[in-house]
Protein backbone atom coordinates (compact mmCIF):
# COMPACT_ATOMS: atom_id res chain seq x y z
CA UNK A 1 0.00 0.00 0.00
CA UNK A 2 1.56 3.33 -0.89
CA UNK A 3 0.59 5.97 2.21
CA UNK A 4 0.55 9.72 0.92
CA UNK A 5 -0.15 12.81 2.91
CA UNK A 6 0.11 16.49 3.78
CA UNK A 7 2.41 18.07 6.30
CA UNK A 8 -0.94 19.04 8.07
CA UNK A 9 -4.45 17.61 8.76
CA UNK A 10 -6.25 21.27 8.77
CA UNK A 11 -5.87 24.61 7.54
CA UNK A 12 -9.14 27.34 7.44
CA UNK A 13 -9.13 27.40 3.47
CA UNK A 14 -10.16 23.52 3.74
CA UNK A 15 -13.17 24.17 5.36
CA UNK A 16 -15.42 24.36 2.25
CA UNK A 17 -14.13 20.99 1.05
CA UNK A 18 -15.62 19.67 4.55
CA UNK A 19 -12.37 19.00 6.14
CA UNK A 20 -11.79 20.55 9.67
CA UNK A 21 -10.61 18.04 11.79
CA UNK A 22 -8.15 14.67 11.81
CA UNK A 23 -10.87 12.71 11.23
CA UNK A 24 -12.36 14.56 7.84
CA UNK A 25 -8.46 14.74 6.99
CA UNK A 26 -8.06 10.84 7.60
CA UNK A 27 -11.29 10.38 4.99
CA UNK A 28 -8.84 11.77 1.88
CA UNK A 29 -5.46 10.42 3.10
CA UNK A 30 -3.89 8.03 4.90
CA UNK A 31 -0.34 9.57 6.15
CA UNK A 32 0.21 13.16 7.87
CA UNK A 33 3.35 14.90 8.50
CA UNK A 34 3.46 15.47 12.59
CA UNK A 35 4.96 18.72 12.68
CA UNK A 36 3.55 19.77 15.30
CA UNK A 37 5.59 17.68 17.95
CA UNK A 38 9.12 19.80 17.06
CA UNK A 39 7.42 22.31 19.06
CA UNK A 40 6.08 20.53 22.18
CA UNK A 41 4.65 16.95 22.91
CA UNK A 42 0.97 17.21 23.12
CA UNK A 43 -0.88 16.12 26.22
CA UNK A 44 -2.23 12.73 27.00
CA UNK A 45 -5.95 13.55 26.01
CA UNK A 46 -4.82 14.55 22.66
CA UNK A 47 -3.07 11.55 21.55
CA UNK A 48 -6.28 9.89 22.88
CA UNK A 49 -7.98 12.01 20.62
CA UNK A 50 -5.37 11.44 17.64
CA UNK A 51 -6.26 7.59 17.76
CA UNK A 52 -10.05 7.94 18.15
CA UNK A 53 -10.07 9.94 14.96
CA UNK A 54 -7.47 7.35 13.06
CA UNK A 55 -7.98 3.69 11.91
CA UNK A 56 -5.40 0.97 11.96
CA UNK A 57 -3.94 1.49 8.70
CA UNK A 58 -3.29 5.25 9.31
CA UNK A 59 0.04 6.89 9.75
CA UNK A 60 1.68 9.38 11.67
CA UNK A 61 5.05 11.01 10.70
CA UNK A 62 6.04 12.67 13.96
CA UNK A 63 8.96 14.90 14.46
CA UNK A 64 11.23 14.70 17.43
CA UNK A 65 10.64 17.85 19.48
CA UNK A 66 13.38 20.60 19.26
CA UNK A 67 15.00 20.06 22.56
CA UNK A 68 16.10 16.85 21.47
CA UNK A 69 17.20 17.34 17.48
CA UNK A 70 17.96 21.37 17.76
CA UNK A 71 18.62 22.50 21.67
CA UNK A 72 20.69 19.10 22.82
CA UNK A 73 21.84 18.16 19.95
CA UNK A 74 21.05 14.83 19.87
CA UNK A 75 23.25 15.22 23.24
CA UNK A 76 22.42 13.49 27.02
CA UNK A 77 18.92 13.84 25.88
CA UNK A 78 17.93 10.03 27.20
CA UNK A 79 14.87 11.22 29.27
CA UNK A 80 13.79 13.36 26.60
CA UNK A 81 13.75 10.76 23.71
CA UNK A 82 11.64 8.45 26.33
CA UNK A 83 9.56 11.13 27.12
CA UNK A 84 8.46 11.63 23.83
CA UNK A 85 7.71 7.74 22.69
CA UNK A 86 5.90 7.37 26.02
CA UNK A 87 3.22 10.09 24.88
CA UNK A 88 3.32 8.48 21.39
CA UNK A 89 2.81 5.03 22.46
CA UNK A 90 -0.97 5.02 22.34
CA UNK A 91 -0.12 5.51 18.60
CA UNK A 92 2.76 3.35 18.17
CA UNK A 93 0.88 0.65 15.66
CA UNK A 94 0.19 3.89 13.00
CA UNK A 95 3.73 5.57 12.71
CA UNK A 96 4.76 5.12 9.49
CA UNK A 97 8.23 6.82 11.35
CA UNK A 98 10.03 9.00 13.56
CA UNK A 99 11.17 12.13 11.45
CA UNK A 100 14.99 13.58 13.03
CA UNK A 101 14.47 17.14 11.72
CA UNK A 102 18.29 18.84 12.29
CA UNK A 103 19.32 22.24 12.23
CA UNK A 104 21.39 24.01 9.42
CA UNK A 105 24.16 24.73 12.14
CA UNK A 106 23.97 20.69 12.27
CA UNK A 107 26.85 19.80 10.43
CA UNK A 108 29.62 16.59 8.90
CA UNK A 109 31.77 17.28 12.35
CA UNK A 110 28.16 16.15 14.51
CA UNK A 111 27.76 13.16 12.41
CA UNK A 112 29.39 11.17 15.10
CA UNK A 113 26.78 12.63 17.54
CA UNK A 114 23.61 11.75 14.67
CA UNK A 115 25.13 7.67 14.79
CA UNK A 116 25.44 7.44 18.22
CA UNK A 117 21.82 8.82 18.62
CA UNK A 118 20.35 6.57 16.49
CA UNK A 119 22.05 3.52 17.20
CA UNK A 120 20.48 4.09 20.78
CA UNK A 121 16.92 3.89 19.24
CA UNK A 122 14.05 1.14 19.76
CA UNK A 123 14.59 -0.97 16.86
CA UNK A 124 11.02 -1.17 16.53
CA UNK A 125 10.12 1.81 14.29
CA UNK A 126 11.11 3.48 11.26
CA UNK A 127 13.37 6.26 11.09
CA UNK A 128 14.10 9.19 8.99
CA UNK A 129 16.28 12.16 8.84
CA UNK A 130 15.75 15.55 7.40
CA UNK A 131 19.53 17.77 7.39
CA UNK A 132 19.64 21.32 6.56
CA UNK A 133 23.61 21.92 6.15
CA UNK A 134 25.01 22.80 2.78
CA UNK A 135 27.76 20.39 3.00
CA UNK A 136 24.75 17.61 2.63
CA UNK A 137 23.97 18.82 -0.80
CA UNK A 138 26.99 19.20 -2.72
CA UNK A 139 26.90 15.15 -3.64
CA UNK A 140 30.76 15.43 -2.16
CA UNK A 141 32.63 13.43 0.53
CA UNK A 142 30.37 14.72 3.27
CA UNK A 143 26.96 13.87 1.60
CA UNK A 144 28.20 10.13 1.05
CA UNK A 145 29.49 9.76 4.51
CA UNK A 146 25.70 10.78 5.77
CA UNK A 147 23.78 8.86 3.22
CA UNK A 148 26.12 5.73 3.98
CA UNK A 149 25.30 6.12 7.60
CA UNK A 150 21.84 6.32 7.27
CA UNK A 151 21.60 3.41 4.41
CA UNK A 152 24.00 1.17 7.08
CA UNK A 153 21.06 1.70 9.45
CA UNK A 154 18.34 1.66 7.54
CA UNK A 155 17.28 5.05 8.31
CA UNK A 156 15.21 7.17 5.76
CA UNK A 157 16.80 10.21 4.30
CA UNK A 158 14.17 12.97 4.24
CA UNK A 159 14.33 14.84 0.82
CA UNK A 160 12.90 18.39 0.60
CA UNK A 161 13.10 20.99 -1.58
CA UNK A 162 16.65 22.45 -1.31
CA UNK A 163 16.41 25.84 -2.88
CA UNK A 164 16.58 27.19 0.10
CA UNK A 165 19.82 25.55 1.02
CA UNK A 166 21.37 26.26 -1.71
CA UNK A 167 20.33 30.03 -1.82
CA UNK A 168 22.13 30.42 1.44
CA UNK A 169 25.40 29.64 0.02
CA UNK A 170 27.41 32.95 -1.47
CA UNK A 171 28.26 32.39 -4.81
CA UNK A 172 30.78 35.64 -4.98
CA UNK A 173 31.86 37.68 -3.19
CA UNK A 174 29.33 40.49 -1.82
CA UNK A 175 29.16 44.00 -3.62
CA UNK A 176 30.01 46.86 -1.67
CA UNK A 177 27.34 48.49 -2.94
CA UNK A 178 24.54 45.98 -3.50
CA UNK A 179 23.66 42.60 -1.74
CA UNK A 180 21.03 39.83 -2.92
CA UNK A 181 18.61 37.73 -0.82
CA UNK A 182 16.94 34.82 -2.07
CA UNK A 183 14.27 33.40 0.33
CA UNK A 184 12.62 30.75 -0.89
CA UNK A 185 5.78 19.98 1.48
CA UNK A 186 3.50 16.46 1.54
CA UNK A 187 4.62 13.05 3.03
CA UNK A 188 4.59 9.62 1.80
CA UNK A 189 5.77 6.05 2.51
CA UNK A 190 5.47 2.33 1.41
CA UNK A 191 3.77 -0.05 3.29
CA UNK A 192 2.98 1.74 6.63
CA UNK A 193 6.99 1.32 7.05
CA UNK A 194 9.10 3.40 4.84
CA UNK A 195 11.60 1.27 2.96
CA UNK A 196 15.19 2.23 3.39
CA UNK A 197 15.83 5.17 1.10
CA UNK A 198 14.78 7.98 0.16
CA UNK A 199 11.19 9.81 2.55
CA UNK A 200 9.93 12.83 0.25
CA UNK A 201 8.84 15.56 1.75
Amino acid sequence: MIYIGLPQWSHPKWARLGITSLEEYARHFNCVEGNTTLYALPKAEIVDRWYAQTTDDFRFCFKFPATISHQAALRHCDDLVQAFFTRLAPLETRIGQYWLQLPAAFGPRDLPALWQFLDALPATFTYGVEVRHPCFFDKGEDEQRLNRGLHARGVNRVILDSRPVHAAIPTARPSATRSEKTQSSGTCCRDGQPSNGAFYR
